[in-house]
């Protein structure tokens, strides 16, 4: 019989510990590999954390709501390996806790709160990094959130302590202010203030109140605080992609075939950005105060839907190392796991331009947000059978096209209108002079 040590996992970069949810298992359980046994959460990411092996649970270190560090030792797994074969076991799983297998992301997202001067560390209580962050994004100072009674540990908040307190605190807020029919008093000679008073929310019964979950609010919150960054001006080409069109309409059952992977047309948009960002490199760059930050990498990430109806943005790292085979495989991959919430939290961070494909929906053209700290985002529309003028040698001609719109978002402070403009009509040229000849 051996003993193997199950530690805190590394959830990216900047992540030093986590809060422990709920545990799965206990003491006596029997558990199979990368079967989840506990739920952890940081200010970033909800997630399970799997077995590394097949035993059962000796002993469990921590209790929930207790915040622990990353690498650390938090429960102790009995297996039947001999026990240098679990003493390299552990070692190896240690060595790698930023790869391991987190089998659900429920609420990943990149948080950025408008609410930074609020300070929680005056407080003798302690918080989580996941309550803080909540609260912050709501804006509750310190005075109010001590109010809030915790069910934890110690009578410690927890996350659904804080959660049900904001659900009756927002009900609270949508009741209707009381109004009196005197009129006010006005001395003479003084002026009356005039003070604005927020609408009442009708709750009659042909309204229905639905509060935003935790993910909501923040995609609401990151959204808000880019258009506050960021001078928002977005920039319109048509491009015709007929011979594209043609090009994978002739080769999608080969490539199948050939790799396993299905051919979309969001590779071949990737390709297209990445050439055009090592034409303009300028395009890949964010903002630091004064500074400007060119990044000499280019991630680029692709919005993808999620279970929940929400949008994530997992990035192709170093996109500028793939063929199309290649990134066909990336995008099937990150697109497939978003849908599954199989993302791992390193594969949602670090991207330099983003590509969103709003075509997917039906829709013409949109005006995308910059996913900050990015300075651009391409938005491309839905390829559409349109009549067109063609050059020929013998005179133009009216010829029916494949035509698509695009568009670019992108932050005038550091991006102006010929750098936006340039950059998006040579997107558009690569497109349009796709290569119908090349092989994959």
């Amino acid at each position: 019989m051996a003993k193997v040590e199950l530690v805190m996992p590394k959830m990216g970069e900047s992540i030093m510990e986590a809060t422990i949810l709920n545990w799965l298992k206990q003491p006596g359980d029997k558990v199979e590999m990368d079967e989840p046994i506990l739920e952890i959460a940081t200010d970033k990411v909800d997630s399970e954390v799997p077995s590394p092996v097949d035993g059962v649970i000796e002993e469990i270190l921590f209790e929930a709501d207790e915040v622990i560090e990353v690498g650390k030792v938090i429960a102790i797994i009995s297996t039947e390996a001999t026990e240098s074969e679990s003493k390299n076991e552990s070692s190896s799983e240690s060595a790698n806790v930023e790869n391991l297998n987190i089998t659900k992301s429920v609420e990943v997202i990149q948080e950025i709160s408008n609410n930074e001067n609020i300070n929680y560390s005056e407080s003798e209580r302690f918080y989580s990094p996941l309550v803080k962050s909540i609260a912050k994004t709501e804006g509750i100072e310190l005075s109010e959130l001590e109010q809030v009674t915790g069910s934890g540990k110690d009578g410690r908040l927890t996350k659904n302590d804080l959660i049900n307190y904001l659900a009756k605190r927002s009900t609270k807020q949508v009741e209707a202010p009381k109004v009196t029919t005197s009129k006010p008093t006005v001395k003479k000679k003084e002026t009356a203030k005039v003070v604005a008073v927020k609408p009442a929310v009708s709750v009659g019964g042909n309204v229905e109140i639905i509060q935003m979950d935790r993910m909501r609010k923040l995609i609401a919150n990151h959204m808000v605080r880019s258009k506050q960054t960021s001078p928002h001006v977005t920039s319109f080409v048509e491009a015709d992609v007929t011979n594209l069109v043609n090009w994978r309409n002739a080769h999608k059952k080969d490539f199948q075939n050939r790799y396993g992977e299905k051919l979309t047309f969001t590779p071949i948009f990737v390709e297209a950005v990445v050439k055009a960002i090592q034409d303009f490199p300028l395009i890949n760059v964010s903002v630091d105060g004064d500074n400007i930050i060119k990044k000499n990498y280019i991630n680029i990430g692709m919005a993808a839907a999620t279970p929940s109806g929400s949008l994530i943005v997992p990035v192709i790292k170093n996109a500028d190392n793939y063929n199309i085979a290649g990134l066909a495989k990336q995008v099937n991959d990150l697109a497939n796991r978003a849908r599954t919430n199989k993302l791992k939290p390193d594969e949602i961070q670090d991207g330099t331009f983003t590509l969103t494909n709003v075509g997917t929906f039906g829709n013409l053209s949109g005006t995308p947000i910059i996913n900050q700290p990015q300075v651009a985002i391409l938005s491309v529309g839905a390829i559409i059978k349109k009549p067109a003028v063609v050059e020929t040698e013998y005179g133009d001609l009216i010829a029916v096209r494949q035509l698509m719109m695009m568009s670019l978002s992108y932050d005038h402070r550091v991006v102006d209108g010929f750098l936006g403009g340039s950059f998006l009509k040579r997107v558009s040229d690569y497109l349009e002079d796709f290569d119908v000849n090349q092989q994959f």
